[in-house]
C-alpha cells in the first residue's frame, strides 16, 4: 500500500483560523516594519495555520507536515482590534507534497491571498534530522 492510500486527503479540504489583530501581530512588534499594523510575518503565520487545520486529524499517527513554500502577496492593511480569518483550500496532493490556496480576509475584504506546500513527515525521523544538524 503506498502512502497516499494511508493518508484521508482530497482537494477541497478547507481549514479556517480566526484571530484578532493585537499589538503582538503588528509589523512594529514583529519587527518588519514600523506601523501599528497587521505584520506579513503575522499573516503568514495564520495563513499555516490554516493549512494545517484543513488536514488535521487525516495523517497516520506519527506523522506532520512542514513548511516548504510560500508564495503571499499581503495586499491590505488591518489595524489592530479588528478580526483577520485565513483559509486554505487543499488544491493538490502529489505524494507527499501538499498544497493550498490561501486567502486572509478582514471585515473589509482580502487581505492576502496566495499558494502554499506543505511536505508530509515523518514527525520523530524530521526531528532527527534537525537534531543532526547541530540544532538544538
Amino acid at each position: 500500500m503506498g502512502d497516499e492510500e494511508r493518508w484521508d486527503l482530497e482537494t477541497g479540504l478547507t481549514g479556517r483560523v480566526s484571530v484578532e489583530v493585537d499589538e503582538s501581530k503588528t509589523a512594529r512588534w514583529l519587527g518588519s516594519g514600523d506601523v501599528d499594523v497587521l505584520g506579513t510575518p503575522a499573516v503568514l503565520a495564520l495563513a499555516e495555520a490554516a493549512a494545517c487545520a484543513a488536514v488535521a486529524g487525516r495523517l497516520p499517527e506519527g506523522s506532520t507536515t512542514v513548511g516548504a513554500r510560500v508564495q503571499l502577496d499581503h495586499v491590505a492593511p488591518t489595524l489592530p482590534g479588528r478580526p483577520v480569518t485565513a483559509s486554505a483550500t487543499l488544491t493538490r496532493v502529489d505524494g507527499r507534497t501538499l498544497e493550498f490556496e490561501l486567502t486572509v480576509q478582514d471585515d473589509a475584504g482580502v487581505v492576502a491571498r496566495g499558494t502554499h506546500r506543505r511536505a508530509i513527515v515523518d514527525r520523530s525521523r524530521f526531528l532527527s534530522s534537525a537534531e543532526g544538524r547541530g540544532q538544538k
